[in-house]
């Protein structure tokens, strides 16, 4: 490559924004909810949608009491019940995963408390059919602070 072709590929990548991921709900196998928990890593409460890594507990189990869990109406049908009953633990074995929540305005209009880096929260959600891929958990709904937050949409 030449000296103008060069300088014309980067002047390229400099006017290109920068794109971060972000997954719409079809990407992920919605008939199988998946249950973590554990400590948040490096948060970004921002849009497109709230972000975190969460280091999964050594000992992550099922909670006894998951099934009968009460869950808030929200503006977009949601079986939640039948959700929390099928839950289940992740095959895959990755200590960290990376947690996908709401954007921020529906994070305010479900008034979920800022997640900091270190919080406990548990989850349940979605990840890419068959467990392919990174592991990537769409956040269905989240327990924080003793009360569960729905994320698909608005609080009806």
């Amino acid at each position: 490559m030449n000296r103008r072709e060069l300088v014309f590929a980067a002047t390229g990548l400099i006017a290109v924004p920068p794109v971060f991921a972000h997954h719409g709900w079809s990407s992920f196998d919605q008939g199988r909810p998946i249950y973590l928990e554990g400590l948040a890593r490096k948060v970004a409460w921002r849009n497109p949608h709230v972000e975190f890594d969460l280091e999964l507990q050594s000992d992550l189990k099922l909670p006894a009491d998951l099934a009968q869990r009460a869950v808030p109406a929200q503006s977009s049908p949601v079986d939640g019940a039948k959700l929390l009953a099928a839950a289940v633990l992740p095959k895959r074995r990755d200590k960290v995963w990376q947690i996908e929540l709401a954007p921020l305005s529906r994070m305010e209009a479900w008034k979920v408390p800022e997640i900091k880096n270190g919080d406990r929260v548990a989850l349940l959600g979605f990840t890419f059919t068959e467990e392919k891929g990174d592991p990537v958990l769409r956040a269905e709904y989240v327990f924080l602070g003793g009360k569960t937050y729905g994320l698909r949409s608005s609080p009806a």
